[in-house]
Order: C-alpha cells, then sequence, then structure tokens
C-alpha cells in the first residue's frame, strides 16, 4: 500500500459557511448542510481519560529499561538502540515476551474499565447517532472508540487496537477476554504492581496454528497497516466527506495524515489542537482561511464548544457517567474565565479555557506504513 503526497489545492468556501470558526461550522450543520463527517483522532483526545503516553519525553520509550525484559543479549541491545523495537515484528516474530511484558497492564487495564472514552470520543458518538458521522479514523491503539457503541466498519483503527487480538503468524482471531485472562496467568510483571504475576513468562499458543504469535491486534513495526484502512479510504474520499474533523494528532504520521490532503477542495477542515499543525499540508490558519478553522485549545473543551454550539451539551450531559472523570467533571463547568483565554483564539470566553498539557503527537513513522502508534 502506497500513499503519495499531493500539493495542496486551492482552497474554495463551501457554500453555507458563513465564517471559519466554530460557530461558522455549527450553523452549517444545523442548517443541514452537512451530511458526512470523517474524524482523524489521535493521542490528545485520550489525554483526560489518562492514558499512558507512550512516545514523549519521560514516556515509556523514553523509560524504557531492556534488562527489565525477557530477551536475549541481542534483542536487549537493539531495543537499548531503539526502543521501539520492542513493538516491532524484528523481535515479536522470535520472542513474543518483550511486547506482552511492557504491554501487560494495559492490555488488562481495558479489561477493568481502568479508562473510560472522553467528552471527545462522546461527541463522536452523537455525530454517528445523527448519521452524520461517515467514519472514524484513529490512530490510537487504547480501544476506547470501541466503548461507543458505534458500529464496527465505522471505525477505523489506523494502527491497530488492544481491543481485539489476533496471531501475528496465522492471521487468526483470538478472543480478547481469554487473552487477558493468558497474560494474566502467564506473563510476568515488570512493573511489580501484581503480586499474583507468574515469575517468569509462558507463551501465549495460537488456538489455530499453535505458535506463539497471539498478542493484541495492534500494528508492529515492520507490518502493514489494517486493509481496511485503505478500503475505507477509496469509498469515503473525496466525495463522500464534506468535513473532515482533526482531533489531538501532530499530522506528521503518514499515511493518517494524508486524509487532510485527499478531500475536495470546499471540504470544511477543523483542527482541534494545542497549537497549529500541517501547515505544510496545506492547513491555513490566517484570516483569510475560506474552509480551514482552528480549534485551539485542550480536545474536549473545544468540542464542548462546538457540541454546545450545535445545543448538543445536554445530550453529552446523558453520558457523563460513563466519561472518563475529568471529562465529566469539564461539563459541570459553568463559564470560563476569560483571563484564561489566550488573545486571538477562535471559541471565546464563553467556551474556551486554559491551556492545558496534550500529548498530541503519535508515533513518528518517516511515512513508513507499518509502524505502531503509542
Amino acid at each position: 500500500m502506497f500513499f503519495f503526497r499531493t500539493p495542496p489545492v486551492e482552497s474554495v468556501r463551501p457554500e453555507g459557511l458563513s465564517e471559519c470558526t466554530i460557530k461558522g461550522l455549527a450553523d452549517m450543520i444545523k442548517a443541514g448542510k452537512i451530511k458526512n463527517i470523517a474524524v482523524l483522532s489521535g493521542a490528545g483526545i485520550s489525554v483526560s481519560a489518562g492514558i499512558p503516553d507512550f512516545r514523549s519525553p519521560g514516556g515509556m520509550y523514553d523509560t524504557l529499561k531492556p534488562d527489565l525484559l525477557t530477551a536475549s543479549e541481542d534483542e536487549r541491545k537493539l531495543m537499548s538502540m531503539n526502543p521501539t523495537a520492542v513493538v516491532s515484528w524484528t523481535i515479536f516474530r522470535q520472542n513474543q515476551f518483550p511486547y506482552l511484558e511492557l504491554r501487560r497492564p494495559f492490555i488488562l487495564g481495558g479489561a477493568e474499565n481502568k479508562w473510560r472514552p472522553t467528552l471527545g470520543h462522546f461527541f463522536i458518538k452523537l455525530c454517528d447517532e445523527k448519521k452524520l458521522l461517515r467514519r472514524l479514523y484513529t490512530q490510537n491503539i487504547d480501544g476506547l472508540d470501541y466503548l461507543l457503541g458505534i458500529a464496527d466498519d465505522k471505525i477505523i483503527p489506523v494502527h491497530g487496537s488492544l481491543g481485539k487480538a489476533s496471531c501475528e503468524f496465522c492471521s487468526a482471531a483470538y478472543d480478547i477476554s481469554k487473552l487477558r485472562q493468558e497474560i494474566k496467568s502467564k506473563i510476568r510483571d515488570i512493573y511489580g504492581e501484581d503480586v499474583s504475576a507468574p515469575k517468569t513468562s509462558s507463551n501465549v499458543l495460537c488456538d489455530k496454528c499453535k505458535k506463539p504469535g497471539v498478542k493484541p491486534s495492534t500494528v508492529l513495526y515492520g507490518r502493514s497497516l489494517p486493509k481496511e484502512f485503505e478500503e475505507s479510504i477509496h469509498k469515503d474520499f473525496p466525495e463522500n466527506v464534506e468535513v473532515l474533523i482533526v482531533i489531538g494528532t501532530s499530522l506528521t504520521v503518514s499515511p493518517a495524515n494524508t486524509l487532510v490532503d485527499i478531500v475536495n477542495k470546499d471540504c470544511v477542515r477543523l483542527i482541534v489542537n494545542r497549537e497549529e499543525v500541517g501547515q505544510d499540508m496545506g492547513i491555513d490558519y490566517s484570516k483569510d482561511s475560506k474552509r480551514d478553522i482552528f480549534g485551539r485549545g485542550n480536545c474536549d473543551e473545544v468540542l464542548l464548544a462546538l457540541a454546545t454550539e450545535l445545543g448538543w451539551k445536554d445530550e453529552l450531559k446523558k453520558y457523563a457517567k460513563d466519561m472518563a472523570p475529568e471529562s465529566a467533571k469539564l461539563l459541570g463547568r459553568k463559564r470560563i474565565r476569560e483571563e484564561d483565554v489566550p488573545d486571538g483564539d477562535i471559541l471565546g470566553a464563553e467556551t474556551k479555557s486554559e491551556s492545558r498539557a496534550m500529548t498530541g503527537d503519535e508515533m513518528s513513522s518517516n511515512r513508513s506504513e507499518s509502524k505502531e502508534k503509542q
């Protein structure tokens, strides 16, 4: 699968978009001008869920200690030189333990409901309920998207998901609940948190091919992206997407970032992020922008602003009990202080809050189609 960047085309003001603001987009949707919304989400949408970051300074890859993992000296040396090798096909095909030991708490955490979807996730669910969601392309592997009740064929996990399992050798599906039980009983805990964990790791074998290739269905470095990604792109772009919402991503990871390239020239592009991204891909942050809208800030807060403009806030509130606590707390906030709003932000003091630290970067793939995020 190959994706080629094309030069940015000249943008055209979409019919019905009065201004390139959150309000302008909301008015367009309320007027019935929009039928198909595609979403590209990155790490930023899951920040308020408390999902551990893997790639930033101080994250898991940055602090990886190969000596703690069940691995050969050569494998440890490779991981010392390149920490992301711990989730590579090069190592996994010989030894599944480094991957499973590293991921153990996060694989088990899904079963324990340790993390819940955020307000941003539930905004996407509302789009689906209102027959507006064409597709959700997620670069995250946390599996939170699958807790929303959105049909699986509308969710494209670009880098795979911890919410499903399969065998890397024969591609046979494996029950994720069974895998979690196997990992709990067979994979040692390098973090020292689970006193019931075994002292040494033993292989988790595939039911079909009997090889030690079972793992969550995340994309290893050196492996291809899911075929559903390419198939869905051909179905959706450019004609069947009128709005592309880009949430919490640096737009540096290929090929997912090419979605902003392949929309029609009058497709509205809403960028929800702490900082400007994608300028090299033609995203226009100037006051003369014809179709690009910048929602600067925390993902939950920006999408709450959009939901409020759409009149969807009360509908979001009905999901508060299912949200990450930090997201639910945001729904109860009365008003944002004006002094917390940076000058020039498009949201206004009523809906824009203080800047918060957000991890928008996913993996750095150098345009390879076979990388794993987080």
